[in-house]
């Protein structure tokens, strides 16, 4: 049972990755990125979640290094664009975003999509970046068996962690059993389905059974199928709502329950759908 949350998972690199962080998707750059950061590092987080895209890396960076705590005491995460991906192109991307976040090294670096067809010169690039140790644990999002495979057969390198849109309307359970037999990591971005899901009446029952709110009772949920879970937030309120998820453990019977509620539902792209 995950129950601390600062408690890790051992990739299969051997790096220690919490099993629980904060998502900066859409947080402002500047004073709300940092503030929450800030509060969620003061609450017991020690797993920030960024990318490129999100245009914040560098107030990432900034909140992290006044926060008082050790670089090495905060795993941060950040992840290449489509339009970047390529093998010289990442080469620059990714120093792009160490520069961004001021850091020797990133904790964990991911290929975002795996848009049409870069993604092996990519990885590429990101085994030479592991290698060369600007970076401790390489992996990948949004990428489905066929693109795992593809990876697997074609690369080095096996990927520590692929990021997918995993929530209890899309469990994902095939992908879920791949990444499971390859010890590759799965993660789960909008874990709540951006709040869809916390009006079920399934979820509110079992909320109600354990004396949790809804968002705490799936991101529970998470962390007992055993997928690593970033909720994203900028309100100190629901960060720390978010984190109150340690003192207790679904029951055999509400996962089947909560595993039950899939309809393949997205609230994000297909990956085989964004092709760029």
């Amino acid at each position: 049972m995950v129950s601390q949350i600062f408690q890790t998972t051992k990739l299969n690199n051997g790096v220690e990755m919490p099993w629980f962080g904060l998502g900066v998707y859409k947080a402002q750059a500047g004073a709300e990125v940092e503030q929450a950061i800030h509060d969620a590092l003061e609450i017991g987080y020690r797993h920030i979640d960024t990318a490129a895209l999100y245009e914040n890396e560098e107030s990432v960076g900034e909140a992290i290094r006044t926060s008082g705590l050790k670089r090495e005491d905060v795993f941060v995460t950040t992840k290449l664009w489509n339009t970047e991906q390529g093998y010289e192109s990442t080469l620059k991307a990714f120093e792009t975003s160490r520069k961004k976040l001021k850091f020797d090294y990133i904790d964990l670096y991911l290929i975002h999509w795996p848009g049409k067809d870069k993604f092996v010169d990519t990885w590429k690039a990101f085994e030479k970046l592991y290698r060369d140790g600007y970076i401790r644990a390489i992996g990948v999002s949004n990428f489905q068996v066929h693109h795992l495979q593809t990876l697997l057969e074609r690369t080095e390198i096996r990927p520590t962690v692929n990021q997918v849109e995993y929530h209890p309307r899309l469990t994902q359970e095939p992908l879920k059993a791949f990444c499971e037999s390859q010890q590759i990591q799965l993660e789960a971005w909008a874990p709540l389905m951006r709040g869809k899901v916390l009006d079920d009446p399934v979820i509110l029952d079992i909320a109600a059974k354990y004396g949790k709110t809804p968002s705490q009772v799936v991101l529970r949920w998470d962390l007992d199928t055993k997928v690593i879970t970033i909720p994203k937030s900028v309100h100190r309120n629901r960060i720390e709502e978010n984190a109150g998820i340690f003192d207790f453990q679904l029951d055999d019977t509400d996962l089947k329950r909560i595993g039950q509620l899939n309809t393949n539902e997205r609230t994000g792209p297909d990956p085989d759908e964004l092709l760029f």
